[in-house]
């Protein structure tokens, strides 16, 4: 089994790690330099963890503990208005960079208001992309059982955090959070640190129960691979959009527009097989800004094979 690990540190004899890292059979998910610093996210066989560790502090870095790497989460306001995106969201969002992850916050074109509330087919779709969504609604009990219709019915994880404990919605999300409302500053006491740090174990908990789904029935190829592919296509190698390629649980956004690039993505070989014919690709529902692409597991590919008479 693969896990995933962060190292920390400067440049220097860091070739030597990208050596190791491809020696034990371990991908690269990302890598950020600033100046002479390095941050690498690596997906490495479980086996060899321990010495990837030990080669990172032989080189003057740390180890951190990324769970969330290689995922992309969606935290989700009422609306974008100060009433209803307080400081609170932003630092769940931070909380799950901390643990690795890629976080977008979002506020919903007309989500305020016990009975007006809304959400639109356009929002569920952009929602809908990511790998999971955190919705964080406010401080009254009976206006955050009136707002299920929210998120009752999106197709990712969905994970409330919200002020009091509420009755009747344990079917409608993965999980609920609470001790979290709406307020005007940041949550940094000793308790507020505690509670994000509780949040961000319940996204990760919810993150491992789909990673082993997939375990149980593999995607056709890894995420990770796919990636390495891609990172050689020019226009994606020249992006200057912050993470071009973005990792997710079952594919990746690539920041380019399919429309523009629809012929390299559907004649792209991957081990002897089109993309088109392995995975499902179309067009955010954010502006046509990027392509999502979303694997397919081994079995829908031989299913579709025997229909074929492949």
């Amino acid at each position: 089994m693969f896990e995933v690990m962060m190292y920390d540190g400067g440049i220097y004899r860091s070739d030597e790690l990208f050596e190791a890292i491809e020696d034990v059979g371990g991908v690269v998910l990302q890598r950020t330099r600033s100046a002479q610093l390095l941050t690498v996210t690596m997906s490495i066989p479980g086996e060899d963890k321990e010495m990837l560790s030990e080669k990172c502090r032989e080189i003057g870095g740390e180890v951190k503990n990324v769970p969330l790497a290689g995922t992309e989460i969606a935290v989700v306001g009422c609306t974008l208005g100060r009433h209803h995106m307080p400081h609170p969201i932003c630092d769940i969002a931070e909380e799950i960079r901390q643990y690795g992850g890629i976080s977008v916050v979002m506020g919903l074109a007309r989500g305020r208001g016990k009975s007006t509330s809304q959400i639109s087919a356009k929002e569920k779709g952009i929602i809908e992309e990511y790998d999971a969504a955190v919705f964080m609604l406010g401080n009254f009990k009976q206006c955050i059982e009136s707002k299920k219709a929210l998120f009752d019915d999106i197709d990712i994880p969905v994970i409330l955090v919200c002020g009091p404990q509420p009755d009747g919605l344990d079917e409608d999300c993965e999980a609920i959070v609470s001790g979290v409302g709406r307020k005007a500053e940041r949550m940094r006491t000793t308790d507020e640190r505690k509670k994000l740090t509780e949040i961000a174990d319940v996204v990760d908990q919810v993150i491992r129960e789909r990673r082993a789904m997939f375990e149980e029935d593999p995607l056709f190829v890894h995420p990770a691979e796919l990636k390495q592919l891609l990172e050689t296509y020019e226009p994606i190698d020249m992006s200057l959009r912050p993470a071009p390629i973005v990792l997710h649980l079952d594919g990746l956004r690539v920041k380019i527009p399919y429309s523009e690039h629809k012929d390299y993505f559907d004649n792209l070989t991957v081990y002897g097989r089109k993309l088109t014919d392995i995975a499902r690709i179309s067009e955010s529902k954010i502006d046509d800004s990027s392509t999502i692409i979303r694997i397919k597991t081994k079995s829908e590919v031989d299913d579709e094979d025997r229909r074929k008479g492949i």
